[in-house]
């Protein structure tokens, strides 16, 4: 039988995963109460839908950066997927292809970028962190760049290492075998378990700042969007730098524990962007009606994170699939029960 949603699929991909592994991709900084806010203030958050609106024919589909999207859904940057199912990114690559979406690759993925890029079919982004040493850094944008990557996604939000007690409590690494693929070390081997704290330590630079972003225009031709973001300043200043996007985030509940909900933090950098660049969100995403209430907040599209590794542990790529097929036609049901035939038509005004 397959999960009829999300929150379902996570039980499925539970009881395909061992216990450390669960925990990395479920768990959260501290005591979580960032990541266990990112869903209730969805739950909190009314609709006052429309009626007697003709909505027999309707349309999910968007466009981002120039780049045609079957649904406002982007598929979040998430490391390590190979612990989630042996195909692990190349999984997910195809399936975001065969549904019309756009994938973000992470910097900690397990496949190498240009074996990721060889799977899709439709645009691929790249997320960045950004190295202490530049040169390793100049070298990922540039092998992104020449493997046909459309944007670079610069995650913002981690000068230093969140603490997740939960993988504290599992001495959580890499197992044999399991390599961090973008990498090699100075001697010409893969970046592994056994240097994966070492390797970690090196990919989060306290030191990284504004104009780490003018550096990066500066030698990539892709657009930057900066991710983490949860203040209307900052994504000014991002702007000011040469972003061509923001992506409102609390890393998913793992960086500062108590930090804003996305969802809330997201009407102050919409004022702030003023539609000058897109504006997208992350964190607690379950429903269609979550979707279509960050639309109603003013951002042009959602990332989703953690329910497609969910459905990436429970059955593969077809377990990719599935979670974006539901969501996609939540989204769907819900524009039609709230008169929307589009999504321009999901306005702030749907909001109770």
């Amino acid at each position: 039988m397959d999960f009829i949603n999300l929150q379902e699929a996570e039980r499925f991909a539970r009881a395909n995963l061992v216990a450390d592994v669960y925990d990395y991709y479920a768990g959260g900084a501290n005591d979580e109460i960032s990541l266990n806010q990112n869903r209730r203030i969805f739950d909190e958050m009314s609709l006052r839908y429309r009626v007697l609106v003709d909505v027999s024919k309707r349309s999910t589909a968007t466009t981002i950066l120039g780049q045609s999207m079957a649904a406002p859904i982007v598929i979040a940057p998430m490391a390590f997927q190979r612990l989630a199912h042996p195909e692990g990114e190349l999984a997910v690559a195809r399936a975001a292809s065969a549904r019309g979406l756009i994938m973000t690759s992470s910097t900690f993925a397990t496949c190498c970028l240009e074996d990721i890029a060889a799977q899709a079919t439709q645009p691929l982004w790249f997320q960045l962190y950004v190295h202490q040493d530049r040169g390793i850094t100049k070298e990922l944008v540039e092998r992104a760049e020449a493997a046909g990557y459309k944007a670079l996604v610069l995650t913002a939000d981690v000068p230093e290492l969140g603490r997740r007690e939960r993988d504290e409590r599992h001495g959580f690494t890499l197992p044999p075998g399991m390599r961090v693929a973008n990498f090699r070390s100075q001697q010409g081997e893969d970046v592994d378990g056994i240097g994966f704290k070492t390797f970690v330590e090196g990919m989060r630079d306290p030191s990284l700042n504004w104009k780490d972003v003018a550096w990066l225009s500066s030698i990539t031709k892709m657009p930057i969007l900066i991710k983490g973001l949860v203040r209307g300043d900052d994504a000014e200043l991002a702007i000011e730098h040469g972003a061509s996007g923001v992506v409102v985030s609390n890393h998913g509940g793992r960086q500062l524990d108590t930090a804003i909900a996305p969802i809330r933090a997201l009407p102050d950098v919409v004022n702030a962007v003023q539609g000058r660049v897109p504006v997208l969100i992350d964190g607690g995403i379950r429903r269609g009606t979550d979707v279509l209430k960050c639309i109603a907040l003013g951002a042009n599209a959602v990332m989703l994170g953690r329910p497609i590794l969910w459905g990436l542990a429970a059955n593969g790529q077809a377990g990719v699939e599935r979670v974006l097929d539901l969501l996609i036609a939540e989204l769907d049901l819900a524009m039609a029960l709230c008169g929307a035939r589009n999504l321009e038509d999901i306005t702030s005004d749907l909001l109770a």
